[in-house]
Order: structure tokens, then C-alpha cells, then sequence
């Protein structure tokens, strides 16, 4: 063990494990929550939330998976299994014959339709209503203080590319 290292204090210790439970927690609710009410996992409703948001519903590959920060062979397996259950459509990309084009099919709109409320419903009652203005904003500025410094050191990947 290295003398260097700055151990974390009780409180410290503390506040990592209320934050690293938090993060555990959260993403699993926020999927548990989507598949009850809607049939969607998190990580599908951010491609359809994504493609819903686009003009004409629409978005390359490459691009959808920069939006979501996510690595283009993770996003590209769970196309395949979206466009399975009929959410989402591959075409080629007209302008460019190695990628595609992703869009969202009417069972896709249909789905972001019906899990739209129910998530931010969720979102809400969970991230906005147990806090003050104050303390939202303290929030904001902790959240993004530590993805900067992650970025920084070049470790950032959003693993669930959750948006919204």
C-alpha cells in the first residue's frame, strides 16, 4: 500500500456508499419501473427517446450512439433485439452505404407514447419531489462536477445512456 494514498474519513466513507447505492439502486428501479408499465427496459426507451426527438425521427447509427454515449456495438446488439419486437427499423444510409439509418417504427411510437408518462412520473417522485430547490441545485452541480472529472481522466462511458 502506498503511503500517498488519501483514505476516505467515516464521513466520507459515508457519503461513497449512500452515492454508490444510489447509482445501484436508481438505474435498477427506473428499469424495473419501465418494464412493469410499459414493456420497455431503460436502455430502450433511450433509443426510442432519442429517435423521437430527432427530425423526422430519424438518426444515423454512429450518431445515436454518440447522443447516448454509448459504444456502437452495444447500441447495434440491442438494435437487432429492438427491431425484433418490431420498435425500430435499419435502413442503409443513402449517403453512405457502410452505415445506417435507425428509425422508429409505429410500435415504437407507440411504446415511447405509453411509457412517457409513467417515467416521468417516476422521475419526478423520486428525483424532484424529496428535494429542495437548493438541494436540486446542489445536485446539479455535484453530478456534473464528478462526470467532468471522470471525463477528464478519459474513464467517462455512459454505461446506460440514460437521457431523460
Amino acid at each position: 500500500m502506498s503511503s500517498d494514498t488519501r483514505w476516505l474519513s467515516e464521513h466520507e466513507q459515508e457519503v461513497w456508499r449512500a452515492l454508490r447505492e444510489l447509482l445501484w439502486g436508481f438505474e435498477s428501479a427506473m428499469d424495473r419501473q419501465l418494464i412493469r408499465d410499459s414493456e420497455l427496459s431503460a436502455v430502450e426507451y433511450s433509443v426510442l427517446a432519442a429517435l423521437s426527438e430527432a427530425d423526422d425521427g430519424v438518426l444515423r447509427a454512429r450518431d445515436l450512439a454518440r447522443q447516448l454515449d454509448w459504444e456502437r456495438s452495444r447500441l447495434s446488439h440491442l438494435l437487432k433485439r429492438m427491431e425484433t419486437k418490431g420498435l425500430v427499423t435499419r435502413a442503409e444510409c443513402p449517403s453512405d452505404l457502410r452505415g445506417y439509418n435507425i428509425m422508429m417504427t409505429k410500435a415504437g411510437r407507440d411504446a415511447i407514447v405509453q411509457a412517457a408518462p409513467g417515467h416521468v412520473s417516476f422521475v419526478r417522485e423520486n428525483v424532484f419531489d424529496p428535494l429542495t430547490d437548493e438541494e436540486r441545485e446542489a445536485l446539479l452541480s455535484a453530478a456534473t462536477k464528478i462526470q467532468a472529472s471522470i471525463r477528464d481522466a478519459g474513464l467517462w462511458q455512459n454505461p446506460g445512456g440514460q437521457k431523460g
